[in-house]
């Protein structure tokens, strides 16, 4: 994770050999496989059958533990149905194109798979089971997503870029990062606070205490917002149970699935406005 600019694809292609570096080496294991699933990779001849596609490059996966999938098995885990399988490419949607384009990567057997902006264009069910697909992989996997909710769920480290060659490597999720982040800030600006107090005390021959406190209306509004990220919270907890239960409708689906990116976004903008206070409170 990082800002724009700050080397993330630079790091990635460099990893996979297609930009040399600076200074310094990449050392590649003899072992390594690299599976790369990029933005660019949707390249097919639109007059062949999804099948074939899969086909052309193995006729099975290994996953390890002697268990492996066919071709046809690989599609089926991905949610194309045995008439899909054999219609040609040119019928296929934006989404599906992008579900057959994962499927070749993966059916290549990687043991190291980059993954650049994945979730792009595929439904929630199809999520689902590649975060499934994911968290039982027995190799490495990098990520590159703006989708946190989907980060959350894959990632047990970042790697979190600084801009200049600075790299951070924290162990956790993007949300464990953010409440990290959010007190080590904390601690900071208190610290700075405190070095700022003890200067006024040392010239004063009194201590006046004038740090801001927070109005009723602000008091209020810190109260509003616990109740809004308890229910909102509680509605995330429900919808993805409703979406892991197996007995949710397509129309249900389709509408969950537009609505928690919204709830996602509506949570961090209510916890980031309560943190904001609750540095006023403290």
């Amino acid at each position: 994770m990082g800002n724009n600019g700050t080397g993330k694809s630079t790091f990635i292609k460099m990893l996979l050999g297609e930009v040399p570096v600076d200074e310094g080496r990449i050392v590649i294991g003899d072992t390594v496989k690299f599976g790369y699933f990029s933005q660019e990779g949707l390249q097919f001849n639109e007059n062949q059958k999804v099948i074939d596609i899969v086909r052309d490059i193995a006729e099975y996966v290994e996953l390890g533990g002697g268990k492996k999938l066919s071709a046809s098995q690989l599609l089926q885990y991905f949610l194309f149905t045995n008439e899909q399988q054999y219609n040609y490419v040119y019928k296929l949607s934006g989404g599906e194109r992008r579900k057959l384009y994962l499927c070749t990567v993966l059916m290549r057997n990687p043991n190291f798979l980059v993954l650049d902006e994945p979730t792009n264009d595929l439904d929630i069910v199809t999520l689902q089971i590649l975060e499934e697909y994911l968290q039982d992989f027995p190799g490495c996997v990098i990520v590159v997503s703006h989708d946190r909710y989907f980060m959350d769920k894959v990632v047990d480290h970042l790697l979190v870029f600084k801009g200049n060659g600075e790299i951070k490597d924290f162990p956790g999720n993007y949300t464990q990062y953010r409440e990290w982040a959010s007190m080590e800030d904390s601690r900071e600006s208190r610290s700075s606070s405190d070095s700022r107090e003890s200067r006024e005390t040392s010239k004063s021959s009194y201590r006046h205490d004038d740090r801001r406190r927070l109005s009723y209306k602000e008091k209020r509004e810190m109260e509003q917002l616990e109740k809004d990220i308890a229910a909102l919270e509680a509605e995330k907890k429900q919808i993805e149970e409703a979406l892991c239960g197996g007995t949710t409708s397509v129309d249900e689906i389709t509408a969950m699935s537009k609505r928690l990116p919204v709830l996602n976004d509506e949570l961090d903008e209510k916890s980031l406005r309560w943190l904001e206070l609750s540095e006023i409170e403290s």
